[in-house]
């Protein structure tokens, strides 16, 4: 029963009852009478292990592996918006380039809407693009000669099957 008790004592209570009894120590025997070696052994082999680990329980390699389990549901947790982001993003900039084509195209067409409004302008289009003339003119076209041939080109492979001009180009090129 005295050892059950010693057991169940902390570390704390045995050092204070010992401070207040003066007690002689022998250098070897004190220790063979207090508790046996294995028990103390296995006490400072867990009290190592629980320093060894650290955070919860955990040792270093197992922490390691906790987070980078974490880190990699992270970035999986994070990948699909930041993609869906990204493609918003680039669509945006499409749609507003398209938005400035179109604005452009619209200033076009109102400039234009604005000369043809001008019936001085549809007079000098209707005459030139259209070749209408006002009653009493006389319309005169001109119409220049065909360049001068310079005759018929000589062409080096007359005569020569198909597959020998192939390999001809394939060599030097097209001519």
């Amino acid at each position: 029963m005295a050892v059950t008790e010693e057991r169940s004592r902390t570390r704390g209570d045995r050092v204070r009852a010992g401070r207040g009894t003066a007690r002689p120590r022998a250098s070897g025997t004190a220790r063979r009478n207090r508790e046996p070696q294995l028990t103390r052994t296995r006490s400072r082999a867990s009290g190592m292990v629980a320093a060894t680990t650290g955070l919860l329980g955990l040792s270093s390699t197992r922490r390691a592996a906790v987070l980078a389990v974490v880190v990699c549901a992270l970035a999986l947790t994070v990948a699909v918006p930041l993609r869906n982001f990204v493609a918003q993003r680039q669509e945006l900039a499409e749609v507003s380039e398209q938005q400035r084509v179109l604005a452009a195209q619209v200033d076009e067409l109102t400039r234009q809407r604005a000369q043809l409004s001008d019936p001085e302008q549809v007079v000098a289009d209707a005459r030139s693009r259209l070749g209408y003339v006002r009653p009493g003119e006389v319309p005169y076209v001109v119409q220049l000669p065909p360049p001068p041939d310079t005759g018929p080109a000589l062409d080096p492979f007359d005569g020569v099957p198909w597959y020998q001009r192939l390999w001809h180009e394939v060599g030097e090129g097209p001519r």
